[in-house]
């Protein structure tokens, strides 16, 4: 490899990580923030989904779990514009993950094409890129013990 290339190729790098952080955190706030305050606005194209998912649980109706769920995710996004509450953003992140990946297990007819785990619906799909979320956060969380503060 060419010298010159190597140390163009060096230059961006540094340059991409010193950007990777802050951009996977500011995509999180927008992500989280936009599409959580559509829940509880009633907008969100997922809410029948949540409201399928969440029809079992005690304490309140599905739509104000719904609600919940939704000002849970703005929560999240906001802390993630910080990065003192960076942590706080994760902890939340994950809590919120477990029942973003229920719909897999108590909805299978909804998320697979006649239950065959290798073809996902829409909505299948839109659960499983949350993996992508997961290690996007997996990726944040372990540059923490980095930063100076």
């Amino acid at each position: 490899m060419n010298i010159k290339f190597k140390e163009l190729d060096r230059k961006i790098a540094k340059y991409m990580q010193r950007l990777s952080i802050p951009a996977i955190r500011i995509s999180f706030a927008v992500i989280f923030i936009w599409f959580g305050i559509l829940k509880p606005i009633g907008l969100s194209a997922a809410i029948p989904l949540v409201k399928s998912t969440v029809s079992w649980m005690p304490l309140f109706a599905a739509e104000t779990w719904v609600d919940i769920i939704g000002w849970w995710e703005v929560l999240i996004g906001i802390f993630f514009l910080f990065k003192k509450s960076t942590r706080i953003a994760i902890g939340l992140l994950f809590l919120q993950m477990t029942g973003t990946f229920m719909p897999l297990f108590i909805l299978p007819e909804v998320t697979f094409q006649g239950g065959n785990i290798l073809l996902p619906t829409l909505e299948g799909q839109y659960v499983i890129k949350n993996i992508m979320i997961i290690s996007a956060a997996l990726t944040i969380g372990g540059s923490l013990i980095y930063s100076k503060k």
